[in-house]
């Protein structure tokens, strides 16, 4: 898989005239060249329905009156840019109008995605109707006519759909319609039967050739899902809805599961479809070392203009970043993340366990806390090896089932440290009384608490926390300590819950100055906190819940942390090991993000310079023999202490520094 790619969107309508008049290949390959791009995803057929080359299965753009898909195919394999064949898949607008019984359709009998007919948008397709064998052909037919080096199959989820279709298919298999189980099985059998279709027509004329479905994310714990494609491609723009922790919590996912994986970005300040819209080039610096620091490779959306020529500020723009990449592939390819931490993802969880699924905002809470706090960690599933990792997390409502418990057993058994929070490690049967915690996590689980917010009291300060009574307005659990635990923290409640004929002040009540339980503990297990900690730093970000998971985290590493790093907050610090090369790769990447607009966008603009970053490596067990900044080459002294870490200085982090230990 390349490292430099481009998604050239070309949505295109069937109002606009004159498609492809300005296409010149070489403008084309100068664009091409000037940003460094080494493959492109191109067009064969768009959302709107309409092919860029002549076709006996669909229509080509009524006002394209040449093989636009044919010259540019060509037009990039000349210079050695690799293609990749794209065809909308789950959006056919054409179709669609054509064929309204074939659309997906809600409960209710509504159209998905976009209403009705009266709207502008796109209306989604049902794979249980004779669309999918139209849909094999085209792919078999761009396959065919072209040398095409892989498929982008694109806007396909397993969706619950109510059509008639579907209905008559549930009858005769047994499964009932007014079931949300049912309907979600049949769309999971739908999904399965649409990409083996699509298999079976690549594979009919280039066997083996790479496919990627698109649904727009990778759903933590299906693996099953992520497995019918030959790679992931992380569609995550920042500006575009994303956000900024999408990619790294989707990229510490895939990444252990051993599966190669693109981040998608785009060039527009906003997202797709945006023309005209142009982000900072330090942002896509970021972006694009983002993704290689994670492991993965690249890809920077762009969108053509209807005529066909490319915007030559945006490849500049895509340059800036991809002649960065270019110079540091050697150190990029073929890495595994080295790392302390295992989050298991309460998304996952929810996965086989949909009933008892409160609020998924932990797993964000917990990775930012990482993130933040410069640790090395994985995000992983039930189906993960946990005992790779020195310390797990289990946040906030993760409760343990018999396979569960099994895995768990066997994790602490050898060693291994929990962190649980809220309900996290109390039997998923725990309705009745005398439910306890399944390990010695320090406490004894007595109830929910009754009153919210409820007070954290530290026995000792944290780091840049000082002993006082912190507020804390996600749920928690009401816990006592065990014989053998050890509190690091208390709760105080308020004086009473705030209601019409109980309040105080603006908020909430104050703190009453009276123990009410523990707040942190320590077993032999690990640590327990008694609040939903990692919600409460998801919605409210404050400093108490990152402080008291991060000293929580510390407390249980202690000598064993691989690395510490001084980063600001925003900073991020990931280990790669390159084992070909024998040596590991430190990526350090830091950039301020700051809020726009109405929508409250997070944009990069500015590079802001960090100077003589400290940083203290403990891999006692590999002795370096060299270390110096990538591609450069230059030298950084180094020593080893008593205990044999290795202290270094980094002299700057300029957006993106990688830094490669030699062993």
């Amino acid at each position: 898989m390349n490292f430099r790619q481009v998604h050239l969107d070309f949505h295109t309508s069937e109002k606009i005239e004159n498609i492809g008049l300005d296409f010149h290949k070489k403008q084309f390959q100068d664009a091409l060249i000037q940003g460094h791009v080494d493959s492109i995803t191109l067009f064969s057929k768009c959302h709107h329905g309409w092919s860029y080359h002549p076709t006996k299965n669909n229509l080509m753009h009524p006002h394209l009156n040449f093989d636009l898909f044919g010259a540019q195919v060509e037009a990039a394999q000349e210079i050695g840019v690799n293609v990749v064949g794209y065809i909308s898949a789950g959006l056919d607008e054409k179709y669609a109008v054509d064929h309204p019984e074939c659309l997906a359709r809600g409960e209710d009998e509504k159209i998905h995605r976009t209403p009705d007919f009266t709207q502008a948008g796109y209306h989604i397709i049902c794979f249980n109707s004779p669309y999918l064998s139209i849909l094999a052909d085209q792919v078999r037919e761009m396959c065919q006519n072209y040398d095409v080096k892989g498929v982008f199959l694109d806007i396909v989820n397993p969706i619950p759909c109510y059509c008639r279709n579907c209905a008559k298919l549930m009858e005769t298999e047994g499964l009932d319609i007014t079931n949300p189980r049912d309907v979600k099985v049949m769309a999971e059998k739908t999904y399965a039967k649409y990409t083996r279709t699509m298999r079976e027509a690549v594979d009919s004329v280039k066997p083996g050739l790479p496919i990627f479905h698109n649904g727009g994310h990778t759903q933590r714990g299906k693996r099953d899902l992520a497995q019918m494609n030959s790679h992931i491609e992380i569609e995550s723009l920042p500006t575009g809805g994303w956000g900024y922790d999408n990619l790294p919590m989707t990229a510490r996912y895939i990444q252990p599961i051993g599966m190669d994986f693109l981040g998608m970005t785009g060039k527009f300040h906003g997202s797709w479809g945006e023309f005209g819209g142009y982000k900072h080039e330090n942002a896509l610096i970021y972006e694009t070392a983002m993704a290689v620091a994670n492991g993965g490779k690249c890809s920077i959306g762009d969108q053509l203009h209807p005529l066909g020529k490319m915007d030559d500020e945006t490849y500049r723009l895509i340059g800036a970043a991809y002649s960065r990449i270019e110079e540091r592939e050697p150190w990029l390819d073929g890495v595994k993340s080295i790392s302390d931490i295992a989050l298991l993802s309460y998304d996952a969880w929810c996965v086989e366990h949909s009933e008892a699924c409160v609020d998924k905002s932990s797993d964000i809470g917990a990775l930012r806390i990482l993130l933040e706090g410069h640790y090395l960690f994985d995000v992983i599933d039930l189906q993960s090896d946990f005992t790779k990792y020195k310390v797990l997390l289990l946040p906030d409502n993760i409760r343990v089932d018999t396979v569960l418990k099994q895995k768990l057993d066997v994790y602490v058994a050898l060693g291994g440290k929990l962190i649980a929070s809220g309900k996290s490690t109390l039997p998923i049967d725990s309705g009745t009384q005398h439910t306890d915690f399944l390990y010695d996590l320090g406490a004894t689980y007595c109830q929910p608490r009754e009153t919210a917010p409820s007070y954290i009291v530290p026995h000792q300060a944290l780091n840049d926390i000082h002993t006082a009574g912190y507020v804390v307005y996600a749920p928690s659990e009401r816990a006592m300590l065990r014989a053998n635990g050890k509190e690091l923290a208390a709760i105080h409640s308020p004086y009473f819950q705030r209601t019409v004929r109980h309040f105080c002040s603006h908020m909430h009540a104050p703190e009453k100055y009276e123990y009410d339980g523990v707040g942190v503990t320590e077993g032999c297990h690990g640590i327990y906190i008694s609040s939903a900690i990692f919600r409460e730093y998801a919605k409210v970000g404050s400093l108490i819940a990152k402080q008291i998971v991060s000293s929580a985290i510390d407390r249980l590493l202690e000598d064993q942390k691989t690395i510490n790093v001084e980063l600001p907050a925003q900073g991020i610090v990931t280990l790669m090991e390159q084992s070909s090369e024998n040596r590991a790769v430190l990526h350090l990447l830091y950039a301020p993000r700051i809020v726009k607009g109405s929508s409250k966008t997070e944009v990069i603009e500015d590079c802001v310079p960090l100077y003589n970053v400290p940083v203290i490596l403990n891999m006692s067990n590999q002795a370096p023999k060299r270390i110096y900044i990538a591609p450069d080459g230059e030298d950084i002294n180094y020593t080893v202490d008593t205990k044999e870490k290795v202290h270094f200085t980094v002299p700057v982090v300029k957006l993106h520094a990688m830094i490669v230990i030699d062993y």
